[in-house]
């Protein structure tokens, strides 16, 4: 399959994109070279290989959900402005 400048100016217009002729010819040629690429790769027998959501395997990153104790309501609340908008830190000095 190949790509003409034509088209490129075809999509470019429906994207409401303007290129000088120079990127024109580039993206033409960048295009076309895509498209050999996918030729080929079309061209490897992958009637066997299972498809794949990632490269590599991944496992769960997840810690277990195990209960226990939370912090205390004064240690996590000790950065927390207090009602009248001064921190804890800026009470203590």
């Amino acid at each position: 399959m190949k790509i003409t400048k034509q088209e490129v100016e075809h999509v470019a217009h429906l994207a409401r994109l303007e290129f000088q002729e120079e990127e024109k010819e580039k993206f033409t040629h960048q295009l076309n070279n895509i498209l050999t690429y996918m030729e080929k790769l079309n061209e490897v027998d992958t009637a066997n290989v299972e498809p794949e959501t990632h490269a590599i395997s991944l496992q769960n990153a997840f810690r277990g959900d195990d209960v226990r104790a939370s912090l205390p309501h004064d240690v996590s609340l000790a950065n927390a402005p207090d009602e009248a908008g001064a921190t804890t830190a800026c009470r203590r000095s």
